[in-house]
């Protein structure tokens, strides 16, 4: 096996190629220039490979270097990562858990409760992104995520499907223009999500045997799928609702569901959890609640998506 090299020399290569400047690579790690040129000769001379090459008042990598320095930086980040892991304090006492904003404001915070009564020993934090998870650089234990299942390098397990229907406040349902058919959107607002959830209103529109023109009147468009589902709620139009973002509004009645067609999306939602680390006695606790939570809202069902 090849000895590896300074830890030293690699920390002042890396500096310093991403500086381009053995000055600022000292200043950065607060020892002198000449202590830097020294510990990158004698990497040099380690690894038999020049790295550096002077033209004039400026530095620039070999070859070599420039395949040498991903690799080196990869290193650094892993090292970095493992000792943070290493000295976090209560960290088999916090749970972080990532998922989409909509989703934390409209299903999962109202039932989050009973886990922390359940487990009362558990802090969990709950952070929000529409981005993937980056189990080896993110400071994250689990996911909740919406797509078919396949995320490379971590396991994933099916929670619930989702349907797409149409939602509007009960007053939509009398008054000038009613909500009789599917025929009398063309004389309402439709609300609009952005972020994966554009093509909604066309979908169902399409299933309906409705024309898809409909969606392009009138309208108001909201970032997160939460926003459309108060704007609903407050009587601004109709949106499309999602089975896990509109079932409680509908149970207490602030929604109603004016037509009997839903249709069926080819995701839904999963529990997403790194590999090698998905037996952690806190994210068992938390997979066997969450599993239990999603099947009483697969039974509850809306009267719509029976």
């Amino acid at each position: 096996m090849p000895r590896l090299p300074s830890l030293n020399g690699l920390r002042a290569f890396e500096a310093a190629a991403r500086h381009l400047s053995f000055t600022r690579a000292a200043s950065e790690l607060n020892v002198t220039q000449t202590a830097i040129s020294h510990q990158i000769k004698r990497l040099e001379d380690e690894l038999g490979i020049r790295l550096f090459v002077r033209q004039n008042r400026s530095l620039a990598l070999t070859p070599q270097a420039r395949d040498y320095l991903p690799l080196v930086r990869a290193a650094f980040d892993d090292l970095r990562l493992a000792t943070e892991r290493l000295v976090r304090k209560d960290n088999g006492k916090v749970l972080t858990v990532s998922t989409i904003a909509s989703l934390a404001a409209k299903w999962l915070l109202p039932r989050l409760i009973a886990f922390q009564e359940a487990h009362p020993g558990i802090d969990v934090r709950i952070t929000t992104s529409t981005s993937l998870v980056d189990f080896r650089k993110d400071d994250v234990d689990a996911a909740i995520r919406y797509g078919r299942g396949h995320w490379p390098g971590a396991r994933a397990e099916w929670l619930m499907a989702d349907e797409l229907f149409p939602v509007c406040s009960p007053a939509l349902l009398q008054g000038d223009k009613p909500l009789r058919c599917p025929e009398d959107l063309a004389h309402h607002t439709l609300l609009q999500a952005s972020g994966g959830y554009d093509d909604d209103w066309r979908l169902w529109l399409t299933a309906a045997g409705l024309p898809v023109e409909i969606s392009r009147q009138s309208s108001l468009s909201f970032d997160l799928l939460f926003m459309t589902v108060q704007a609903a709620i407050d009587g601004l139009g109709v949106a499309i609702g999602r089975t896990a973002y509109v079932q409680d509004d509908i149970a207490k009645g602030r929604l109603v569901v004016p037509f009997k067609m839903a249709l069926p999306s080819d995701a839904g939602f999963y529990l997403v959890t790194p590999e090698g680390r998905t037996d952690a006695p806190k994210l068992t606790a938390f997979r066997q609640w969450l599993k239990s939570a999603a099947q009483q809202t697969r039974e509850a069902r809306n009267p719509v998506q029976r």
